[in-house]
Formats: structure tokens, C-alpha cells, sequence
């Protein structure tokens, strides 16, 4: 019976979760044709596709947020005539004035009405979040169908400076009291995550709710002394409804907002296990080829007995702020939390991860992680962690 590598299967995952968003990214590259597209199920995939074989250049992400306040503008104006139609006679508003407001409302007018609300609703199509989450109008993929979330990648090789072989907690049933095996410093770890849409447009033309999932694992692959195990895995799937936003806040644009649920685990039995649950609230804006996220959260509490990491908050932080920029295939990204106390409960981390292109199809991948919860089972212990791999999908 031929056996499969344990490497190789990680690869076939890895590969089989962004399949799909690649060979969208294949069918609506240049090299398209209009034949090929009719093959493709979904319609906007289908109409980008055409617009790629057909050399069709969408509007930048700038046109349609000036095409979205000009529209806007004009909304306003509409929407204020309509008012002073609607005074009454004593009003003081001459009757031709009011004739011509009421004017504005007749059937061909209403029609140019529509046409700036979808214009107001395409705001930013095209920039980093707005494609990410599908937040313009005519950006909408529908529901069910899988999309990219997080990075996923492989890095083979995973150092760090501190091995935690006596991992602790406030609570007695999840400290452990003697060494663990002896842990290597270098490992490997890799990620996949997806994400979907359940619903879409809950309120007019705006409001989805994703669904989406999440898995790291550690593998002390090199380490045959203790038979090579998986050290620790993490489990992270959540719910979110968002909302596309069109705001300026000194040269950004407000794109999106939302709250989620987010349950995050490591599926192991005490003394090792580890989990907790969350309320997100995340805000995104963007700006040219930058994309800055801010998500503060809070944690639903657990009885003392049942909780296995009471401090978490105080270490893994009560919020995160991510800021990318990305061009060209090159990203480059910056997340940092903090637990917002201060003293000795004063603790936080940063990471950094470097994504650049090998080929059309893989990239290599560099994360520097220093501080507090690298990992769920890691939440109280601090450590500086340097991987070096490939990805096949980044932030954006």
C-alpha cells in the first residue's frame, strides 16, 4: 500500500484551499479569451473574464470614489428639492420653484436616481478591502463559494529563541508540572484558511455575513527523537456581518465595518488545553496600495474552574491593529496587539510578514514574530520566532 508523505498531504491541502480563487485569477488574466469565459459559472468571474479577453480597463478604485461623492452630491440635491415640493402652499416657496422640484421626480428622473444609488454603491470598487470582501455593488460573488481569508502558507523552516516545555496557567488543571519532551528551536508551521458568504445584502444593497476558518499548526517535523509530533494546532472559525462604509478620515477611506463571533482553540485536553471566545468589532480603510484594520474585541468570561487561561487578555492583547501595503506581487505586513493595560499587566506583540513572488503561482514567505502568543498553548510566554517558507495566497 503506497503511503503518502505527511509533507506532501500538507501541500495537497494548502494547494486545494486556493484552487479555486486561482484559476478565477487564471481565467480573467490577459491571456483570456471570450470562448474560455463562457465556461465560467459565476457571473461576475464570467463578466471580468470578458473584460480581460476584451481588454476592457475597469475604473480605478479613485474614478469610482469621486463617481460615488458626485453621485452623492446629486442624491443630496434631489433629495432636498423633493422636500421643498413637498411644503405646503404658505410656505413662501414660489409655485414655479415648486413645479420644478416636482419636476425631478418624474419616471425618467427616478431612473437617474438608481443610477447614482449603484454609483454610490460602488464606491473604492477595486481597492484592497473592497475586493478582499466583495464590499462594492458589482464586486458581489454570491453566496457559498469559497474565498481566500488569511495568508496560507508553509514554512518549512520555524526557529525560535525560547521553547516553552512548561507550559502554565492561573488554573491548577491546566499547568504542567514537569518538562515536556524535549522540544526542538526549529520547526516547521503552516496555515490555510478560508472564508464564505451566507448571506448577502441583508439591508438594500448592503450587509453580508461571512463565515470563515482558520488552522496554524506547529510540527516539530526535524525532531525524530519523540517521534516527530504536531507541538501544537490551533482552531479559529468565526462569524461576521459587515458593511461597506464610504468615509474619508485624513486621506483614508473608511471601507468597511463589522462585528463577528470568533471562537479560537488548540482541541487538546488539560493540562494543555487552551481556548476562549470573542465579540470583534472590525474597522478597515484603505488608500491606494496601504490597508489599515483595527479590531478591538471582548472576551465572553468563563467560570474561574472552567477557565484555562483567565489571563489571556493580558498577554495575547484586547485588540490588534494590521497595516499592509502591497505592490507589484510584494506585500508587506504589520500587526501588532496589546493587552491596553499597563504595569505588569502591561504585555503585547508584533509581527511581521514579508511576501514576495517566485513564480506566477508561489511565493516566498518571511514572518517575524516577537512577544506573547505566537500560539494558544505560547499565550503567557514570550519568544522571538523567524520562519522562512512559501505561500500561495496573501492578505491581498
Amino acid at each position: 500500500m503506497n503511503r503518502t508523505h505527511p509533507l506532501a498531504s500538507i501541500l495537497c491541502v494548502l494547494a486545494g484551499s486556493v484552487a479555486p480563487p486561482l484559476a478565477a485569477q487564471e481565467a480573467m488574466s490577459p491571456r483570456a479569451s471570450a470562448e474560455g469565459c463562457m465556461a465560467i459559472a459565476s457571473d461576475p468571474q464570467r463578466l471580468a473574464c470578458y473584460d480581460a479577453a476584451l481588454g476592457y480597463a475597469a475604473p480605478t478604485p479613485q474614478q469610482a470614489d469621486q463617481a460615488a461623492r458626485e453621485a452623492a452630491e446629486r442624491l443630496d440635491s434631489q433629495r432636498a428639492q423633493e422636500r421643498a415640493a413637498a411644503l405646503p402652499a404658505d410656505a413662501g416657496l414660489g409655485e414655479r420653484a415648486r413645479q420644478r422640484a416636482g419636476e425631478l421626480f418624474r419616471n425618467e428622473d427616478l431612473a437617474y436616481a438608481r443610477d447614482d444609488l449603484a454609483t454610490v454603491a460602488n464606491a473604492g470598487r477595486g481597492s484592497l478591502l473592497a475586493s478582499r470582501w466583495e464590499l462594492a455593488k458589482d464586486s458581489k460573488l454570491g453566496i457559498f463559494q469559497m474565498r481566500a481569508y488569511k495568508p496560507v502558507y508553509l514554512l518549512p523552516a520555524f526557529w525560535t529563541s525560547n521553547t516553552n516545555n512548561q507550559p502554565h496557567s492561573p488554573n491548577p488543571d491546566n499547568t504542567v508540572t514537569q518538562d515536556e519532551e524535549v522540544l526542538d528551536s526549529v520547526e516547521a508551521k503552516y496555515q490555510i484558511s478560508f472564508k464564505t458568504k451566507l448571506a448577502e445584502n441583508l439591508f438594500g444593497d448592503n450587509g453580508d455575513i461571512w463565515a470563515g476558518y482558520t488552522q496554524s499548526s506547529r510540527w516539530q517535523v526535524y525532531n525524530a527523537e519523540i517521534s516527530r509530533p504536531f507541538r501544537e494546532t490551533n482552531y479559529e472559525p468565526e462569524v461576521m456581518l459587515l458593511f461597506r462604509n464610504s468615509y474619508s478620515l485624513f486621506g483614508w477611506n473608511g471601507r468597511m465595518a463589522g462585528i463577528g463571533i470568533n471562537h479560537q482553540s488548540n482541541g487538546r485536553s488539560d493540562p494543555l488545553s487552551r481556548s476562549w471566545n470573542r465579540a470583534i468589532l472590525t474597522v478597515g480603510l484603505d488608500r491606494e496600495n496601504w490597508a489599515f484594520v483595527v479590531r478591538p474585541w471582548y472576551r465572553f468570561k468563563e467560570d474561574a474552574e472552567d477557565d484555562n487561561n483567565a489571563d489571556i487578555e493580558d498577554y495575547v492583547g484586547r485588540g490588534d491593529a494590521m497595516l499592509v501595503y502591497n505592490r507589484n506581487g510584494y506585500e508587506l505586513s504589520l500587526t501588532g496587539r496589546h493587552s491596553l493595560r499597563g504595569g505588569d499587566r502591561s504585555h503585547g506583540s508584533l509581527q511581521l510578514d514579508w511576501g514576495f513572488p517566485i513564480t506566477n503561482l508561489l511565493r516566498g514567505h518571511v514572518q517575524v514574530f516577537d512577544g506573547y502568543g505566537e500560539s494558544m498553548i505560547d499565550y503567557n510566554h514570550r519568544a522571538t520566532y523567524v520562519g522562512v517558507g512559501f505561500a500561495l495566497l496573501e492578505w491581498f
